[in-house]
């Protein structure tokens, strides 16, 4: 079964009128402020998925400011979660720095949603703050054994939007933080688990971190899948389009490029998800 752990849909009302919330949430002006940003609602996701042969898609929305906002497009995923049973698998996004995001997680976990995130923080890095507001969050999800997804991305090349400021001694800390927690680190984890090769600590330090291969085209060549499952372990692997940034299909072909025997694909693009998100067969 092929699952992409990684994609963003929105309400059909927040496509039309992106211009007025980008107005409202700096954050969200610097993704999709443009029109040149692709925005779609689910419908456009299962076409895409039919596309491309994707079976499953966990979907999520945005980390909004504002409260309201954020509650009406995790009520979308909901509903999505709710219409198409068979097809989708929802998280939970928000701003930890919400004061009712402890309330909102809970609510949409007790709904069906099987996790947190894309947590983001675009504007800023993974700061002693951040990893304090994240706290609360990280206990609920520790307790319902469900994965918290962060974004992270690599802390040197080139620039691009919602590039945020992270290091790599920020995300390690994030992982030293919070280490029972089941945490995905979107975007390859910035390419943390390259220290994985250090002999003390750090492997140890992130036995439960998993890497997402969100956006990977764009920021690796294909020699990085080789070097994840050597460094990083094939199990902490899982396929991540960030649809609609980039279509399936393009992962797809690169994969098929590289020296992966099928066993390894199977894990990446599906297995390992199935096992992380407690959707294995019985």
């Amino acid at each position: 079964m092929i699952i992409d752990i990684h994609t963003h849909v929105f309400p059909p009302e927040f496509i039309r009128h992106r211009t007025d919330y980008a107005s409202d949430d700096e954050g969200f002006r610097l993704l999709y402020g443009s029109l040149q940003s692709k925005m779609i609602p689910v419908e456009k996701m299962l076409e895409s998925m039919d596309a491309s042969g994707v079976e499953k898609s966990v979907i999520f929305g945005f980390p909004w400011k504002n409260d309201r906002i954020s509650k009406t497009h995790n009520d979308y995923i909901i509903e999505s979660i709710q219409q198409y049973p068979d097809r989708f698998i929802g998280f939970c996004c928000l701003d930890p720095f919400n004061s009712n995001a402890a309330d909102e997680v809970i609510r949409c976990l007790d709904a069906g949603l099987t996790g947190v995130g894309e947590i983001a923080f675009y504007n800023r890095g993974l700061d002693d703050d951040v990893l304090e507001s994240l706290k609360t969050i990280m206990k609920i999800c520790l307790d319902r054994s469900v994965p918290v997804m962060i974004h992270t991305n690599e802390p040197i090349g080139h620039t691009y939007q919602g590039k945020a400021p992270i290091t790599l001694l920020q995300i390690y800390n994030l992982a030293r933080c919070y280490p029972d927690n089941k945490i995905i680190l979107a975007h390859w984890g910035g390419g943390i688990f390259f220290y994985n090769a250090l002999k003390k600590e750090v492997k140890e330090s992130m036995q439960n971190i998993y890497f997402d291969t969100a956006a990977s085209p764009f920021l690796y060549d294909s020699r990085v899948y080789k070097l994840a499952i050597e460094l990083a372990g094939l199990e902490k692997i899982l396929f991540g389009s960030d649809f609609p940034l980039i279509s399936p299909t393009r992962y797809f072909k690169e994969i098929k490029s590289t020296e992966l025997n099928q066993n390894e694909i199977d894990n990446i693009c599906g297995n390992n998800a199935m096992k992380l998100l407690g959707r294995e067969s019985k």
